[in-house]
C-alpha cells in the first residue's frame, strides 16, 4: 500500500472521534507500529487535529477531512494543469470529466490551497481542438481500448484516400496537436496508428481477446526493434 493511501485509511479509522490506538491500526494496515507512529506524526505535522500520544491511542475530532492536504503546491498545479489540458485537447467526455475534476478539487481544498489553483499560470488553448468530430472518437477508442472492443472505421490517408478497416483498438497517444489510436489492423494483419482527424466514420462491433503478437507489449516490442536507441 502507497504511503498516501495508508494515510488516508488512517484517518477513516480516526473519523467519529473514535479512540484507536497504533496496534489496532498496525493490524488493521498491516504494517508495524512504528510505521503508524511515523504517519501519525506527519498528520499532525502537517495540520491534522490528531489528539493522543503512543500507548494510550488517537482520535480526530468530528468535521474534519483530509483529501485536501494530501496535496502540495506542485501537486496542485500537475492536476489543474493536467485538467485544463483535457478540458481543451481531450475528448468530450475527458473535458467534461476534467471539468468536474477541477470543481471538485476546489471544493475540496482549504481556503489557502484553494487560492494557489486560480494562481495556476499553466493553461491549454483550444483552437485547432475544438474542431470536428474527432473529440468523439477519442472517447470511443479510448472506451474500446478499455473493453477490448473492435471498431469498424472509415479512414482517410495523407491522399485522402478512404478505406474500411476492422481495427482492435490498443491505446491512444497524444503528440502534442493531433491523437492517434494505436490499433491491431485486422485488413493489414499488422499494428497500425490512425490519425483520429482522419476517422470519417467509427462502428462499435463485437469484443476481441488479445492474442500473441498483437497486443499493446507486441507493439512496443517492435516500435524498439524497428527504432532501437542509442
Amino acid at each position: 500500500m502507497r504511503r498516501a493511501d495508508r494515510l488516508f485509511q488512517i484517518l477513516q479509522f480516526l473519523r467519529g472521534g473514535r479512540l484507536t490506538t497504533a496496534a489496532q491500526l498496525a493490524e488493521k494496515l498491516e504494517v508495524t507500529p512504528r510505521t503508524i507512529y511515523r504517519d501519525i506524526a506527519h498528520l499532525i505535522g502537517s495540520g491534522v487535529p490528531i489528539e493522543g500520544e503512543a500507548g494510550v491511542g488517537y482520535l480526530m475530532r468530528d468535521g474534519y477531512d483530509l483529501p485536501p492536504l494530501m496535496f502540495t503546491h506542485d501537486e496542485i498545479v500537475a492536476l489543474v494543469s493536467g485538467a485544463r489540458v483535457l478540458q481543451a485537447w481531450g475528448g468530450t467526455k475527458m473535458a467534461s470529466a476534467a471539468q468536474e475534476a477541477l470543481i471538485k478539487i476546489d471544493a475540496v481544498l482549504p481556503e489557502a490551497a484553494r487560492a494557489k489553483v486560480g494562481q495556476v499560470k499553466v493553461h491549454a488553448l483550444e483552437g485547432y481542438a475544438s474542431q470536428g468530430q474527432w473529440r468523439d472518437y477519442l472517447d470511443v477508442f479510448e472506451a474500446a481500448a478499455e473493453t477490448q472492443t473492435r471498431l469498424e472505421i472509415a479512414y482517410a490517408d495523407e491522399r485522402e484516400q478512404v478505406t474500411n478497416r476492422t481495427v482492435r483498438p490498443l491505446g491512444v497517444w497524444f503528440w502534442g496537436k493531433v491523437w492517434t489510436a494505436v490499433c491491431w489492423c485486422e485488413l493489414r494483419a499488422d499494428f497500425r496508428m490512425f490519425r483520429l482527424d482522419r476517422i470519417a466514420s467509427v462502428k462499435t462491433c463485437n469484443r476481441f481477446r488479445a492474442e500473441k503478437g498483437q497486443t499493446l507489449r507486441d507493439f512496443y516490442e517492435a516500435e524498439a526493434y524497428l527504432h532501437p536507441r542509442t
